[in-house]
């Protein structure tokens, strides 16, 4: 494999694909550095929702340039003519529903002002509109929620693939089973990487090594405030009496979300009691103790006919998190180095966005898509930490 690439990227997960798609685009020919196989990690174990209901409105404008991607997938990211094959990242609208903690609902008002103000199709919904969207539901502890109608899901393997797929077509290269060691510095300048299968150059590293992102920061000299989070979520049968389908739900009142999921399950998981600063190696086939019976307790309060499902399978995931659970994009430290990180769980639905941000960063100097820089890394060493305008409680907690 050559050694040198304009750009490095560490880590093969929706982040680091995307990045290497759109710098493609822009001329730009990057190396991405794996040190499992494509999608392996964090990615992997995303739930996938593909929604635009945040408290912070950057989040939100990220997650609507992204959903161009996930509803125009083949028109944007491409078809691969010597192969036959059209792009996918199996988006599948099922309808998005946000429910919030009883005593939100004038920020559930406001932030639903601020999406639609951006061109979220979004609204305002009661009890009623939902009982004739999901008759199953049980919702007698809801005045209002949100309702994106055009929202669900997509599959985070197929989109990462895709991505790499059409990145690779324009010149991006990668390697995978290659673990990071250093990162090389000279003069305040990135020069490139050493690893387990020897050392590569370019004037520019990305860190987008997810879990592992604060392991490598460390290897360009920085301290980046990224803590390891574990999530866990499981897949039941549904019912049959349920339906073919239902809405995909972010649910605060019971610190729980669920989506369907094709062959009949639903995918649940969990917003409270997940352990920060475990290894990201920790194991992850299994749920931790306790999380099966707290997770079927809280799908069938909402939905009290799940009662009759039953477990399919479930399995843990890390991802790294920030002390105000929203992402670390930009430049610092050393010339060059990059860190596009610490997503905090929700950074599967704005990486086609975040992507050409950085690639727009890195080419012209700025990113156009979306302002970026309520995400410095900087801001952590100033104690400006973001906050939406119109707050809800901790996502994780």
């Amino acid at each position: 494999m050559t050694k040198t690439a304009d750009v490095i990227i560490i880590g093969g997960g929706i982040h680091g694909a995307s990045t290497a798609f759109h710098l493609a685009e822009r001329g730009l020919n990057s190396l991405v550095i794996e040190k499992n196989t494509l999608a392996s990690a964090a990615t992997g174990r995303s739930s996938g929702l593909v929604r635009m209901h945040y408290d912070l409105e950057p989040e939100s404008r990220l997650a609507w340039e992204s959903f161009q991607y996930f509803r125009n997938w083949e028109e944007m990211v491409g078809f691969d003519s010597s192969a036959s094959l059209s792009a996918d990242c199996g988006f599948t609208r099922t309808g998005f529903i946000q429910l919030v903690t009883p005593g939100y609902e004038d920020q559930l008002i406001a932030n639903v002002a601020m999406h639609q103000r951006i061109g979220i199709p979004s609204l305002l919904v009661n009890a009623d509109d939902i009982r004739r969207l999901a008759p199953f539901f049980n919702v007698d502890d809801v005045d209002l929620a949100a309702y994106e109608p055009e929202s669900g899901y997509a599959d985070p393997g197929a989109t990462t693939t895709s991505l790499m797929d059409a990145a690779r077509r324009g010149g991006a290269r990668l390697l995978q089973d290659c673990t990071v060691t250093a990162i090389l510095v000279k003069s305040g300048k990135v020069g490139g990487v050493s690893t387990s299968q020897g050392d590569f150059f370019a004037p520019i590293v990305i860190n987008a090594a997810g879990p592992w992102a604060a392991g490598v920061a460390q290897m360009a000299g920085v301290d980046l405030p990224i803590d390891t989070w574990r999530h866990d979520t499981m897949f039941i049968n549904r019912p049959k009496a349920l339906g073919p389908s239902h809405p995909t739900v972010i649910d605060n009142a019971n610190a729980m979300y669920f989506r369907p999921e094709t062959g009949g399950l639903t995918l649940v998981g969990l917003e409270d009691h997940n352990p920060l600063g475990q290894s990201p190696d920790g194991y992850t086939d299994r749920a931790q103790p306790g999380f099966l019976e707290r997770a079927i307790d809280r799908i069938c309060k909402r939905i009290p006919v799940m009662e009759q499902a039953s477990l399919h399978n479930a399995h843990g995931g890390y991802d790294g998190i920030t002390p105000d659970q929203r992402a670390t994009i930009g430049q610092i430290g050393p010339e060059g180095f990059y860190v596009q990180c610490g997503f905090s769980g929700t950074g599967f639905k704005i990486a086609p966005a975040v992507g050409a941000c950085m690639a727009e960063l890195i080419v012209d100097g700025i990113a156009r898509t979306v302002d970026i820089t309520p995400f410095d890394p900087h801001r952590f060493e100033r104690g400006d930490l973001l906050k939406g305008e119109h707050a809800y409680e901790d996502i994780w907690r």
